[in-house]
């Protein structure tokens, strides 16, 4: 008999020659092929976006109907993915499950822990190449970066208005 990780094959999985993984199961396989370029079977009758699954392809049909089925009990606000109204539910009922080990202040996401880490560690993985200076997140070496290119993506399309932070923008309009 084969060993127990081939199930329902008589030959041992053969590794895909675009990134040498291997699947017990041709259905995984199958459905792994969708991840790499060129074959996206899903198209949106809409926009004509294209995806690898169909339930991706449902997902993003909400973004046309306008259709949010998930809603908070405590609120009402809703959310077209239900994993987004499972993350706004602890903003609803407060919980913060994620918890610092060194001073114990607590975050509603993981990454937002991971991130205050950095804070403890003084690791700032984030380089401007020009200057060597680091940073602790991405978004404020994008935005130091700004500083420098006196680049203004956002604009407000009244008054044509543009700024470098989303968030400005938001408090302008």
């Amino acid at each position: 008999p084969p060993p127990p990780h081939h199930t329902h094959t008589r030959h041992p999985p053969q590794p895909i020659h675009i990134c040498n993984k291997t699947f017990t199961r041709s259905s995984h396989l199958k459905q792994h092929m969708l991840t790499h370029p060129g074959d996206k079977p899903h198209e949106c009758n809409i926009c004509e976006k294209s995806f690898t699954r169909s339930s991706h392809l449902k997902q993003h049909i909400l973004t046309h109907t306008g259709d949010k089925p998930h809603e908070c009990n405590i609120c009402e606000k809703s959310f077209i993915q239900s994993s987004h109204l499972k993350q706004h539910m602890l903003t609803c009922t407060g919980d913060k499950p994620h918890e610092c080990d060194i001073c114990e202040k607590t975050f509603i996401q993981a990454g937002c822990l991971k991130q205050h880490m950095l804070t403890h560690t003084g690791d700032k993985p984030h380089e401007y190449n020009i200057r060597k200076k680091t940073f602790t997140q991405s978004g404020h070496l994008k935005h130091h970066t700004l500083t420098h290119t006196r680049d203004k993506p956002h604009e407000y399309n009244i008054s044509k208005k543009t700024f470098t932070q989303s968030g400005h923008l938001k408090h302008h309009k």
